[in-house]
């Protein structure tokens, strides 16, 4: 119960193991942090807000990553920092290591590793110290991830995101924005070819063509988590 009421607190809605927002027409800023993957020749964006313990983030990676690997050449997708903290005692920890390794160009990797690798941190007492075995795995400066990890200045730069998200009055995860409009229900885009269906609509009204992609892509859907939260 105590769960539920937290939940509802937040505003956050869980279909199929997916946090969906429904907040009406909103725009996602333009550039909230630097973490970009993909080349946006089409001109269409992909911003997606997370947080790394979420469960519904994470049942939607697979399929984020085959979107991203397909489109790469024609549009840029762009993670922004989203931690529930209120909800998920690691979430902060998590994006903290993200970012520290941002500062050594590995930002991508330790996003992987974090969502890959979910489970067996989003409970722990130590995360960091798991974290610190990422950094380590990763092939980072270990000293300077550590500093990076805990400076003021990876917090601001968090915190700065998260602030974006609140004024789009953002209040869960995953949260998706299709060339700055927000996908209101995230069942729409639980499949490559409903996210694709959605990102070539994009494509063809922006520039009247349609998209030229990778298709030697292994279809996938979202695995339903036993929790949204």
């Amino acid at each position: 119960m105590k769960k539920f009421i937290i939940i509802m607190l937040v505003s956050i809605g869980v279909v199929g193991g997916v946090i969906l927002i429904k907040n009406g027409k909103t725009s996602a800023p333009a550039n909230p942090t630097a973490h970009i993957f993909g080349t946006a020749s089409t001109g269409v964006k992909v911003v997606e807000y997370a947080d790394f313990q979420c469960p519904g983030c994470a049942a939607f990676f697979p399929i984020f990553e085959q979107v991203k690997a397909k489109y790469k050449d024609q549009v840029s997708f762009q993670f922004v920092h989203f931690p529930l903290s209120q909800l998920h005692a690691n979430a902060q920890s998590a994006h903290r290591a993200a970012q520290a390794a941002s500062n050594q160009d590995k930002f991508w990797e330790m996003h992987d590793l974090l969502y890959q690798n979910q489970k067996s941190w989003s409970s722990s007492t130590s995360a960091a110290l798991i974290f610190e075995g990422y950094a380590t795995q990763l092939g980072l400066d270990v000293a300077r991830y550590k500093i990076d990890f805990a400076s003021a200045n990876t917090n601001s730069i968090i915190q700065a995101d998260i602030k974006t998200g609140q004024a789009l009055k953002v209040t869960g995860t995953p949260t998706f924005f299709v060339d700055g409009k927000q996908v209101e229900d995230n069942n729409t885009i639980s499949t490559l070819d409903k996210f694709s269906a959605l990102i070539d609509a994009e494509i063809l009204a922006k520039t009247g063509k349609p998209a030229t992609v990778n298709t030697n892509i292994i279809p996938a859907t979202i695995t339903p988590s036993p929790s949204g939260q």
